[in-house]
């Protein structure tokens, strides 16, 4: 591990060549995760940047990969638990790039555009076949890289071609839906390591008030359904072949079953909330603990659906 003198003397040096594109204001140091994940929980990134054009988004990417300067993509910070150490490195978020373009039946969006905003476009525009979208609470560029899904619908349906940059080389690229390679909770994106710069939804022409009323009964379901007055990443685990996790783990007895702040939610057991006060170690206790029980009493391997990350406590 290197010393503190030497992270701080690289971190100093980025922090001064990304100022070169990007405005100070943009660039925090230190900067709590806690406060840009859903789950409210993360350690401080040594460097988070916000660039606010694609443009700035690329010149970010290319400071760090110059120095060879660790850093990861985010967006809502969905589907995403940052460890309590947090993240030794640079965090770039996506949230300004978030522009939407509608092209007929299709609309173009930005990697940072959030899938409640893409379905409002939707129906602005009577365009019908993204509703299933319309409660999940994440982004296009976490969207397309899971292929997320809900109420049958899935990204892999809608998602006709994805613009792309490739972390090593900085080139770009289009990839169209025959190869963008869909599967359940995987794409192409995530398999080679791309970042989605946009991507395009080719839609079809509907009525209004059908649309209005199909995303209206979805969110009623999520409502009654999910745990959202708690802070989460959503669904912990991916769906066991043959099974289905929230009944795995309610079969099992650990509805409301607590690791300190973490606890297993009695409204929908395929979630795990922060109660207000959870660590990332407590989450993961947890998590460990899920997959333990249900494996003894079932036989069944749980996987995490999301993505767990960072830094252990740093000790120097």
């Amino acid at each position: 591990m290197m010393s503190v003198e030497n992270i701080t003397d690289i971190t100093d040096m980025i922090y001064s060549d990304l100022q070169c594109c990007i405005d100070e204001e943009n660039i925090m140091r230190d900067e709590p995760m806690s406060k840009h994940t859903s789950f409210k929980i993360g350690g401080p990134a040594d460097i988070y940047i916000v660039p606010q054009s694609k443009e700035e988004f690329i010149d970010a990417m290319k400071v760090l990969t110059v120095h060879n300067y660790p850093y990861m993509i985010v967006g809502n910070g969905t589907d995403l638990l940052i460890k309590d150490g947090g993240i030794e490195g640079a965090v770039i978020n996506t949230a300004e790039l978030n522009n939407i373009q509608v092209c007929g039946d299709a609309l173009i969006a930005g990697a940072g555009t959030t899938l409640e905003s893409l379905c409002n476009a939707a129906l602005s525009s009577s365009l019908t076949g993204i509703e299933f979208a319309c409660g999940i609470p994440g982004t296009i560029g976490g969207a397309v890289y899971m292929n997320a899904g809900a109420y049958g619908g899935e990204i892999k349906d809608v998602c006709e071609w994805c613009n792309v940059i490739d972390m090593k080389s900085l080139k770009q690229c289009k990839i169209y839906r025959d190869d963008m390679n869909f599967g359940y909770r995987t794409s192409t994106v995530q398999q080679k390591g791309y970042i989605t710069l946009e991507a395009c939804f080719k839609l079809k022409k509907g009525e209004s008030n059908d649309i209005k009323s199909r995303m209206d009964e979805f969110n009623r379901k999520r409502r009654e359904k999910q745990p959202l007055e708690f802070p989460s990443a959503g669904s912990v685990f991916k769906r066991p072949e043959g099974y289905y996790a929230g009944k795995l783990i309610e079969d099992a007895g650990l509805k409301g079953m607590c690791v300190g702040g973490a606890q297993v939610s009695e409204k929908h057991t395929g979630f795990i909330i922060n109660r207000g006060n959870a660590s990332a170690d407590d989450v993961i206790k947890l998590i460990r603990l899920i997959q333990r029980t249900i494996k003894e009493k079932f036989g069944v391997d749980m996987h995490p659906e999301i993505k767990i990350i960072g830094e252990e406590m740093r000790v120097y």
